[in-house]
């Protein structure tokens, strides 16, 4: 039987900044609530399994909740991406148009997977976010491409510059980062030398680079990144915008959580049958997360241009409960990796 190990903080993590994707609360609440049902359905889930796994590496069940709670809530925070100016090559990983947006760190770009259109440049099966190629977009959108044109993405001491020979790289954003959710797509540093055409990796990518780094070696923590991709089943990271009430649409998820009961244990035992378990002969997580992603793409669009309550209830008693599912689904399968 593997051990499980409570890492420490990533050094990649920062301290919390406002959220850009589900808010960092609603993804901690996804992935302790997944913990829960399974605790609650320990016959119907590999609960038993996983509870003997964290045990023996001395935590309780709350405790492992907690930090993969944690985890899913902290990648928002991660300064693992820089752009750097077109003119000067400043490299940073904020936008200082950022004051009120829902755009925090350049982090966010690797968040999305368009279902809007079919493969991209890398050759994944659905992209990431791309400007040049978004099908809906908005004002932040816009204000990003405008604000960040011709930026490229730092790459350590690999040649990419500003205008003038400059450049004060801060991260290997590209043979790091973008290697990391690269995934087995291919990938040329000329794909990210202008923001507007940057084709990010998509979501699924990230989630199944930290599978992989959980399952080499098994903590809590890694765990927990994998779960935000829950941000999969958040209707703007599929149709792909940063805009079209976004930010708007997460915080009414937020307000909403308890008093509508989104985590309803019956919608999530529906849900659960509604995608197909992974394979336990597989490492391969990402055609569980595509699954979520392709049911919030034609469960919720409406979220897009309605700020109705009753809309909003009626996407968020579909999604929510898919969400907290999809994370019942990946524990099932990390439980059957560590403790077969």
């Amino acid at each position: 039987m593997k051990k499980l190990a409570i890492a420490g903080v990533l050094g990649a993590a920062v301290l919390a900044s406002p959220a850009q994707a589900f808010q960092q609360i609603t993804h901690k609440r996804i992935a302790i609530d997944a913990v829960n049902y399974m605790k609650a359905n320990p016959t119907t889930t590999e609960y038993n399994r996983l509870k003997s796994w964290v045990n023996a590496a001395g935590y309780t069940m709350d405790q492992f909740a907690e930090v993969i709670g944690q985890g899913a809530y902290d990648v928002d925070d991660f300064q693992d991406t820089y752009l750097c100016g077109a003119t000067t090559g400043d490299c940073v990983y904020a936008p200082v148009f950022n004051a009120g947006s829902s755009l925090v760190n350049y982090t966010s770009y690797w968040h999305f997977q368009n279902h809007t259109r079919g493969s991209d440049v890398h050759g994944n099966d659905f992209g990431g976010y791309n400007y040049d190629l978004l099908t809906v977009w908005g004002d932040i959108d816009n204000l990003a491409a405008t604000w960040l044109y011709g930026d490229y993405m730092d790459d350590g001491n690999g040649g990419m510059t500003g205008w003038w020979w400059s450049d004060d790289s801060e991260y290997n954003t590209y043979g790091v980062t973008e290697a990391n959710y690269r995934q087995g797509s291919y990938s040329s540093k000329s794909m990210y030398d202008d923001f507007e055409e940057m084709p990010f990796q998509p979501i699924d990518n990230l989630g199944q680079y930290w599978y992989s780094q959980f399952l080499s070696n098994p903590t809590a923590q890694t765990l927990g990144f994998v779960m935000h991709t829950t941000d999969l089943l958040q209707p703007h990271h599929v149709w792909t915008t940063s805009a079209l009430n976004h930010s708007g649409w997460e915080s009414w998820v937020a307000d909403y959580y308890d008093s509508e009961n989104l985590n309803n244990p019956a919608m999530v035992t529906t849900a659960i049958q509604n995608y197909t378990p992974l394979s336990a002969s597989s490492n391969d997580i990402r055609p569980l997360l595509t699954q979520g992603g392709a049911l919030a793409y034609g469960n919720g669009g409406i979220v897009l241009s309605s700020t109705d309550h009753s809309d909003r209830l009626q996407v968020a008693q579909v999604v929510i409960p898919h969400a907290i599912a999809m994370v019942v689904h990946v524990l099932n399968h990390a439980a059957l990796k560590v403790n077969p």
